[in-house]
Formats: C-alpha cells, structure tokens, sequence
C-alpha cells in the first residue's frame, strides 16, 4: 500500500508526460484528477486500517536496493508520518482541482505537479535515510519548473533562488546522514538500526549543526527564510498551496524524525538555543507580515512565524510538545492553503493584491462576499481562535512548551497576538468599506473556485472542535520519539 502511495502519482506524471500530443487539455486534467483522487481513497483506506496504538512503523516494506552502498528501498509508517502524508494527498487533489483549465503546456504541468506529490509521500515514508535523501531532493526539481514556467513576472529569480536553497539544505542533510553512517560503522543507512547508536554528546552536536541548518533552510527559520516570500509570490495560487501546506512540513517532519529522534542527547544541549530562534522567528515574520502591501506576502511572512512554533515545540522535548507539534504541521498546512486559496481568488477577480487597491470587496451585491466571509474565517483560524483548529494547535504548543521554557513560549504568544493584529489590517483594508468604482463590475466567481475552500473550511472547523480525531495520532508515537522505542 505505501509502494503505492508513491507509485501512483509516479506512473500518472508519466502517462502524462508521453501522452498524444493531440491530446487537450481537459483530458490531461482528468486523469491528474482521477489520480490525486485514488492517491486520497487510498490514504482514506490506510488511515482506517492504521492501529495508533502500536509505537513501531506499520505496513512496512523493504526490498534491498544498493547493497554496496547501503541503501535499501525500506518505507513505513507511524503517527509521525501518517497525518502529513495524508495532508499531501488531500492538498494535492485541491491543486489538481483549483489549477487553471486554460495553462500553457498542461500535460507538463500536470506531470511535474505530480512528481511532485510522488516526492514529497516517499520523502514522509521513507525509512532509509540515503532513501529520504533522494525523495527530499526529488521534489526540488518539479516545483523548480512550476515555479519557473507558470509563476509571475519574476518566476525565473524566484525559481533560481529557490533552487539553490533548497539544494544546499540537501547537501548539509546529506552530510550528516553520511558522518553518521561513518562514525557508527553501520553497514546501511537504514533508521531504526541508526537510532541505537552510542555516539559522545560532541559527536552528536557535530552531525546535529548541519542537520539542522539544512533543515532550517526547509522549515524555514530565521535568518534562513529569504527565499520563501519570492517563491510564493511567483508561484501559482495552486503551487503555493502545496509549498505551504506540504513542503515546508518536509523541514518540520525531519526536524523531529532525524534531529530529535536520532540525536537526542546532543539535540537537548542545543534547545534552549533552539527555543530562543524559535521565539525571534515567530516574531520577525509577524513583524514583516505587519508591514506587507501583498496579500500573498502576508500569508507567506505569517507562514514563517507560524512555523517557528513547531521549533517551539521540538524544543521542549515532552510528549504533549512533540504531539503539539505534529498537530501544528496539519493545522498550518489547512490554514495557510486555505488563504492562498482565497487570495488567488481575489487575485483572479481583481488583478491586484495589492491592499492599498483594495476595498469594499464584502459588498454583498457587487463585491467578494463569499470569498471574503470564508477569508475572514481564515484569519481568525490562523489568529487562533476558539473553535477552530489553529486554537488547539497553538494552546497545545504553547502548554507542551511553557513548563520547560516560558520566556520564549511567552514571545510566541505575542507572535500569535500579531498574527490577529496583520490579519485585521488586510480584512479592514481589502474587504470593509465602501467598493471603488473600478471595481464595481467584477467578475462572479464560480462555484468550482470555491469548492476547495468550502473543504479546507469544514476540517479547520471540525479538527478544531474534535481535535482527537487528529491527536490521537501521534501520541504513541511521541512517546516512542523521545524514549527510543
């Protein structure tokens, strides 16, 4: 079944890919859809059969691969796993859904929107770190050329910086997975073997360093982060909904599978450090939020702070911080796609982001009311408010984090007090008031454009009052994380 969940998407970008080339548009677009909907029944199937109560990869498959070099095609998965592979299929049914019907070379599209998924599932079930590796740096090459040939006006910048990056995070990744196998003497790199190691605390934080600069790169961290506002704001609405919503969480997930759960002693030494950036990247990329006249930039500055919870909660080390922080990745990757949605829709209507143009879009009769009680709810999702699934996400972050380290738990709060403060200043500026004469005459939105929203909306709604149904999840595995079970 996890064979599958990667060789779906694989086998659908090349039935694309070397498709007629009399072939339209349309059809390329219904078989990317019928795929991303098998790949989402077959998540559906593997959540139902998935037992949270075992702490030890389940559904596992290993095949040897390169034995003289170690590597093996081993895949499983847990509770760390399962709820961002899930959340990979789901937002890549969406992206499929909201792309356009009128792109420029579509079959190219769709296929490397495809790969891309592909990349990001084997990178979240792989259990073979040379095998992480190479799905961690699959990925770059399609969202590359997505940027890169359907973004704005600067894609081919964007592109570039995004590219070099995210191509040095996986250099230093790979550095460390190789001085681990070197200074263990273990034979392959697969990971449950690499987790029993008896390396010195020094040796750990060695490996740990670049770890976790490459790493940083991903998530991204402050001061690592510059490429990420220029690649949203090329990107494609759809585009960045996965970026947000589940490329970034490759960052997050490493951060707790390989720097907490393979170097934990040297990991300890190094969090009350780790708290403190989590703290100033939670408030610099409110701050800049702030001060944003794009839409997109705001989302994507309030992407940073939000992200810098989940360090937060990495830092702290307890069961209910390492849960919090899985439940963080799945509320930040519904929110923020839900709000890339919205602002591609206001984009798409208006031709502008720009808040300074923008008023009067809630008008009922000539206006965006739809999309913008759905943005309002959005942002009140992301401020953390009762109800919805940002609330609990965050007060778990910040219950797991207090105890062990409530000064900087104390300055992500007042980054959550911003998050409020940006939100509203988009919501007055672009929504409230009186709608300009120029845009009286909008265009009406379809039902289609919306559905996606509608979707995300009910699950930000309904993990926000059942927040179980998603925790309990993880616990085991949180558990097993820090004990080395």
């Amino acid at each position: 079944m996890l064979s599958a969940l990667i060789l779906l998407p694989l086998l659908g970008s090349a039935l694309i890919a070397f498709l007629p080339t009399k072939i339209e548009a349309k059809q390329t677009r219904l078989i990317a859809l019928v795929v991303s909907v098998s790949v989402l029944v077959l998540n559906i199937v593997l959540g139902w059969r998935f037992n949270p109560e075992l702490d030890q990869f389940q559904f596992s498959e290993y095949i040897p691969w390169v034995e003289w070099l170690g590597l093996n095609y081993h895949l499983g998965i847990d509770g760390l796993s399962l709820p961002l592979v899930f959340l990979n299929s789901l937002l890549t049914f969406i992206a499929v859904f909201s792309s356009s019907k009128s792109l420029r070379r579509p079959r190219f599209y769709y296929s490397m929107l495809l790969l891309l998924s592909a990349g990001a599932a084997g990178a979240f079930l792989a259990q073979d770190l040379l095998l992480f590796f190479l799905f961690y740096e699959l990925e770059i090459i399609p969202l590359y050329f997505l940027i890169a040939i359907w973004g704005g006006q600067k894609r081919g910048y964007a592109a570039m910086k995004f590219l070099l990056y995210t191509t040095f995070s996986g250099i230093l990744v790979l550095a460390s997975f190789l001085g681990l196998v070197w200074l263990t003497g273990a034979e392959s790199f697969d990971y449950e073997p690499l987790r029993s190691h008896s390396l010195s605390v020094t040796s750990q934080l060695l490996l740990l360093t670049p770890l976790l600069i490459g790493i940083f790169i991903k998530i991204p961290i402050f001061p690592f982060h510059t490429w990420l506002p220029d690649a949203h704001v090329e990107a494609s609405t759809p585009i960045s909904v996965l970026l947000a919503g589940v490329l970034l969480k490759l960052g997050t997930y490493a951060l707790l599978r390989f720097a907490v759960g393979l170097f934990l002693e040297g990991w300890v030494v190094l969090a009350p450090w780790m708290a403190i950036l989590a703290a100033i990247s939670a408030l610099y990329g409110a701050s800049c939020a702030i001060a944003q006249k794009d839409m997109k930039k705001v989302v994507a500055y309030s992407s940073i702070a939000h992200m810098a919870y989940i360090l937060l909660a990495a830092s702290a080390t307890t069961r209910l911080s390492i849960s919090a922080a899985v439940f963080q990745m799945v509320s930040h990757g519904l929110i923020s796609a839900l709000l890339f949605l919205l602002v591609g829709v206001v984009y798409e209507k208006t031709g502008t982001r720009d808040v300074d143009s923008l008023r009067g879009l809630l008008n009922p009769e000539k206006g965006l009311p739809i999309t913008g009680s759905l943005m309002i709810l959005g942002a009140m999702a992301s401020s953390g408010i009762p109800g919805m699934i940002g609330f609990i996400s965050e007060f778990l972050v910040f219950r797991g984090s207090f105890p062990i380290f409530p000064v900087p738990t104390l300055f992500c709060l007042v980054g959550t007090g911003l998050t409020a403060v940006y939100f509203l200043l988009v919501i007055n500026r672009v929504f409230f008031g009186r709608l300009t004469e120029k845009l009286s005459q909008l265009p009406p939105v379809r039902w289609t454009e919306l559905v996606p929203a509608f979707v995300l909306t009910v699950l930000i709604v309904t993990f926000g009052l059942q927040p179980s149904w998603v925790v309990h999840w993880s616990e085991v595995q949180a558990v097993a994380l820090l004990t080395g079970g």
